[in-house]
């Protein structure tokens, strides 16, 4: 075992180690054996299964109102925290925003180290998703964590040092990312990569988790066939696949978050994302299943050799990405017991599946999906409702539920052995889907969908009405029934992810900045505790010294706050970002809330005529909305550009062009050429005056030239 030890003079080094935290590596005995460690988190789901299921109970349906602080921690940077932490004997480890590690004393809060790989931030823009992190695996004696730029590295886990950094990227000139967090198994550490939106070739890759040498890498689409096929899996799927724009463009089916390890069968199942182009026509003239864009594949951990798949959304269109969490476990089934893997992915149907064979068990609607109508059950496919669906055959836009962001997205459900219930996440979205009618080469920091940018409401009531549609909730979810048992109305999506405990308790995070606990057989809501920030990641529980604890981490941002900001707005919650966490009677003071304060904007004047800005918001829907928010329209977790100062204003070519790359600003120099430039900043004037018109217009605010009556 091995000392772990805090910032100390070296005058008060022995004081120091006459209370050190001790830390056992942990083993695959331990992590197979997790239910007999309840007070620890030792894995990013808790169990190899993923279920975010834990034992303890000191806190439970009798007790739970009278939670209050125990430490708080306060993180540096103020933007995206999606990271479940990781508990071993007493240590925490969990993320930041650009993949910052911070190992923290899990009874008082205090922090032992921390670890900054120095991503460089002007890479922001060649990401989908903010700088996002959804944390850290530990194994032995290190601490995994996936670089935001693509480095897999291993830190040492008392020390936090460097021990080993390897680069996953197979094509520099590409727009691959990570944000996922790795997983172990077989001593192998294990990651995928995130950037089909910007068109890259999905895959996932194993590393020797002592060396960092790596063991295997598997594709989950075909790439050039001129290069050859790198193995018969790969030369089978490409008859799925046809004509020439799929290679050239990337193909997609990237492996950016879920995994989950079933030790008895000796499988690993990986969640495949969404297609690159999402235009069917344009990517694989629509034909084909695409293999295995969408799908849940099961391999070998010591070798990534295939073992079988099962595709949830064929010919992937709509961005309906498998990558949602993935949940092994044993039910009931016909009287039997039954190794079975679930999941809710973004298409809206609830999954069931032979853990063995993938063979199809059963799957039912848990949100409003109109892209299909069933999924046979003699087949496993959906039953395609064309008419909706098949955007690529018509002239303008088709509105289809879900969207993009998908009935439930990747905020991790949890499934509880007690009620035999599976607690989801939902929420109900749609997305304007308008073809393009040819395919352009992928283009750095810019997304490469083969769709027309989709239009967001410009005002407040357009945007009041769209939140009417848009709309989460908490299902508990039966998955023999296929049936819900009930159900929590929320006013927003992208609420957090789901921990459920045998206490019967279910604690989620809102997107408006609460923590809450519900009764995990009935959802009455037992306590609430406001939060200085919007919730997305998925909360955990652990033990020190007899004393449970609940952990949230807080921190908005993600895909929906920064580009769909026209809602995200509505959530008045402002970027604060911390680490909270829970105990019975706890005395902390807690920290601040603060929340967003509209203002008016002060916009110089427009220039530009209509044409102008016209080409000025087509230019910004490319290049920009997808951090600044659609129209312009931004929940300020990145700079809410309506709001720009006069300096700000007078420096806006340079900033575009590079002045502010190392906070996060990417560089458009060499991409947008300065008419262009001008364009953009002409649109986003407008836009301010704008919402200045709007908000003096409905009252929020008052006209400061406005003559008070007498």
């Amino acid at each position: 075992m091995k000392t772990i030890l805090t910032s100390c003079l070296p005058a008060l080094l022995l004081s120091c180690l006459s209370t050190p935290l001790w830390a056992a590596p942990v083993t695959p005995e331990r992590l197979l054996a997790a239910d007999q460690e309840p007070g620890n988190w030792m894995a990013h789901g808790r169990n190899y299964g993923e279920e975010r299921f834990s034992p303890l109970k000191q806190i439970n349906d009798d007790n739970v109102d009278e939670l209050g602080l125990a430490w708080s921690y306060k993180y540096d940077l103020d933007r995206v925290v999606e990271a479940t932490p990781v508990v071993v004997d007493g240590v925490m480890y969990t993320t930041g925003a650009y993949s910052m590690v911070f190992a923290l004393d899990a009874k008082t809060g205090e922090e032992l180290w921390r670890y900054d790989p120095k991503v460089w931030r002007g890479i922001q823009g060649r990401g989908c998703c903010d700088a996002a992190n959804r944390g850290v695996a530990v194994w032995k004696d290190k601490v995994y964590v996936g670089v935001y730029d693509g480095r897999l590295e291993a830190l040492d886990a008392n020390t936090g040092k460097l021990v080993w950094s390897a680069n996953t990227i197979i094509d520099k000139d590409r727009n691959y990312t990570i944000s996922g967090a790795p997983r172990i198994a077989k001593g192998k550490v294990i990651i995928g990569n995130g950037g089909a939106e910007f068109g890259v070739r999905g895959y996932i890759t194993a590393y020797d988790a002592d060396t960092g040498k790596q063991a295997w890498r598997f594709f989950t689409v075909p790439g050039d066939p001129a290069k050859g096929d790198e193995t018969e899996t790969i030369t089978q799927i490409r008859k799925t696949w046809y004509g020439d724009q799929y290679w050239k463009q990337g193909g997609g089916g990237t492996v950016w978050d879920s995994m989950a390890y079933d030790a008895d069968l000796d499988l690993l199942y990986i969640g495949v994302g969404n297609g690159s182009l999402w235009n069917y026509k344009l990517r694989s003239e629509a034909k084909g299943d695409n293999l295995f864009l969408s799908s849940i594949v099961a391999i070998k951990p010591d070798t990534g050799e295939y073992v079988w798949h099962y595709q949830t959304t064929p010919g992937d269109a709509w961005d309906y990405t498998a990558t949602q969490h993935i949940i092994v476990t044993t039910l009931e089934i016909d009287g039997k017991p039954r190794r079975v893997v679930m999941q809710a992915p973004k298409n809206g149907f609830f999954y069931v599946l032979d853990a063995a064979t993938g063979e199809f068990i059963s799957a039912e609607k848990f949100g409003v999906a109109t892209w299909a109508k069933s999924i046979d059950p003699e087949t496993g496919r959906p039953v395609i409702d064309h008419e909706v669906a098949d955007y690529w055959t018509k002239d303008g836009p088709s509105i289809i539920f879900p969207g993009s962001q998908g009935a439930h997205n990747w905020p991790p459900m949890s499934y509880n052995p007690q009620t035999g219930l599976v607690y989801i996440p939902q929420q109900v979205t749609m997305e304007e889907y308008n073809p393009l009618k040819e395919a352009v080469p992928p283009q750095a920091g810019v997304p490469n969908l083969g769709l027309v940018i989709p239009s967001v409401p410009e005002t407040l009531k357009g945007i009041e009405e769209l939140a009417t549609v848009y709309r989460g909730s908490l299902i508990a979810w039966d998955p023999i029934k296929q049936e819900a048992r009930w159900k929590v109305p929320y006013q927003h999506i992208h609420n957090s992810g789901t921990l459920s405990t045998a206490g019967n308790l279910v604690f989620q995070g809102l997107a408006e900045g609460r923590v809450a606990a519900y009764a995990a057989d009935t959802g009455d809501k037992l306590w609430q505790q406001e939060v200085s920030s919007g919730v997305v990641a998925g909360p955990i529980t652990y033990s020190v010294d007899g004393e449970q604890y609940v952990a949230f981490n807080v921190g908005w941002g993600g895909a929906f706050p920064i580009t769909f900001g026209a809602l995200a707005y509505r959530t008045g919650v402002v970027p604060d970002s911390r680490l909270y966490v829970f105990k019975l009677n706890g005395k902390a003071p807690m920290p601040p809330v603060k929340r967003r304060e509209l203002t008016l904007p002060t916009p110089p004047p427009v220039t530009a005529d209509a044409a102008t800005l016209a080409e000025g918001k087509q230019l910004y829907q490319e290049h920009c909305g997808v951090c600044h928010g659609l129209a312009a329209l931004s929940a300020n977790i990145i700079p809410d550009l309506r709001y720009l100062t006069p300096e700000v204003h007078e420096q806006f070519l340079p900033i575009v062009y590079g002045m502010r790359a190392n906070k996060g600003m990417p560089p458009f120099a060499g991409i947008l050429e300065l008419p262009q430039v001008e364009k953009i900043h002409q649109y986003i004037i407008q836009r301010s005056h704008d919402w200045r018109d709007e908000l003096i217009k409905e009252g929020v605010v008052a006209d400061p030239d406005a003559k008070a009556s007498k």
